[in-house]
């Protein structure tokens, strides 16, 4: 999208405030009136409204009524505005929100005196932390039920995925084609015996064939622009009844998050996924849209599980 002169400097100056930036944080996770969002923030209420419907114009903030007051909540936007506010909020980090949040927790549990923390949450309470809560700590409990064997992490990165499974596999093979990140994930993955490390073309693996009991290509997919090469190449190192677990972006039309992560593609839809699978030679068991994101631009993740027959 281009933009003349007059409107990137408007876009820029749309986000260049902090309080504007701490309003729209906190309206991403929690529908607030104007009178809550002043009390959380500390800014004068006539500050807050004035904000608020400059954010609105711009398409990033919606309101609804509630009895005699109006919440305010985020909207998913596209254009320029969107583009540049989806590269400056998963950079932002900074005790100020941090505070807002732990405000904001504090004002929707005095909405409803008496009631639990569970209570005041509930329907959304993955949005919200809570001590231990995480999706990390469920993770790590529910693949102590897992028995993985042999397993290919294709586009491995710094080893994350490798690190939560090396204790229930019997070998873990990490691929990927950058050195550095290689290099990082033989520094994480140190204490595993079990952890072996390939820099190789995710494409064209060079490990033998039938190598693995499970193949897994976590967000590999937005890296390549022949995903039936990569699927191929999946099936080839899988055994007979292996299983290939991927997860990939849903198809979208965020050209800026492309380009900020490297991605080569605009992810996959679901149907063309599994004919990618089903063409590849695989038995798909699942491929369906699993997760969207609570946040602008509400990316979705889909996931598939397909059987080597």
């Amino acid at each position: 999208m281009t933009l003349s002169l007059e409107q990137s400097t408007e876009v820029c100056s749309l986000l260049a405030d902090a309080s504007r930036l701490r309003l729209l944080l906190l309206l991403e996770t929690h529908e607030l009136s104007v009178a809550e969002l002043t009390g959380i923030t500390g800014l004068a209420q006539s500050r807050v409204s004035t904000h608020l419907a400059r954010l609105k114009r711009a398409g990033l903030v919606q309101d609804k009524r509630s009895g005699s007051s109006a919440l305010y909540s985020a909207a998913g936007t596209a254009g320029a505005v969107g583009e540049l506010w989806e590269l400056l909020r998963g950079r932002l980090d900074d005790a100020q929100l941090r505070l807002d949040r732990e405000r904001a927790e504090e004002v929707l549990r005095s909405r409803s005196p008496g009631q639990t923390w569970a209570e005041s949450v509930a329907g959304r309470m993955e949005l919200h932390y809570s001590p231990g809560r995480t999706w990390e700590a469920t993770a790590r409990a529910l693949i102590g039920l897992l028995d993985l064997g042999d397993v290919v992490d294709i586009a491995s990165g710094d080893g994350v995925l490798a690190e939560l499974i090396a204790e229930r596999a019997r070998s873990v093979a990490c691929v990927d084609i950058s050195p550095t990140v290689i290099a990082a994930a033989r520094k994480r993955l140190a204490p595993f015996r079990n952890v072996h490390f390939h820099e190789a073309d995710m494409h064209a693996t060079r490990l033998p064939d039938a190598a693995a009991d499970h193949v897994f290509a976590m967000h590999a997919l937005a890296y390549t622009r022949n995903p039936d090469r990569l699927l191929a190449e999946a099936f080839r190192l899988l055994r007979r009844g292996g299983r290939l677990v991927v997860a990939a972006l849903n198809s979208h039309r965020h050209e800026a998050a492309m380009q900020a992560y490297d991605h080569v593609n605009l992810g996959l839809q679901p149907a063309r996924l599994q004919r990618l699978l089903e063409t590849a030679g695989f038995a798909v068991e699942h491929c369906r849209v699993t997760s969207r994101e609570s946040r602008p631009p509400y990316f979705e993740v889909v996931t598939a599980l397909a059987r080597k027959p």
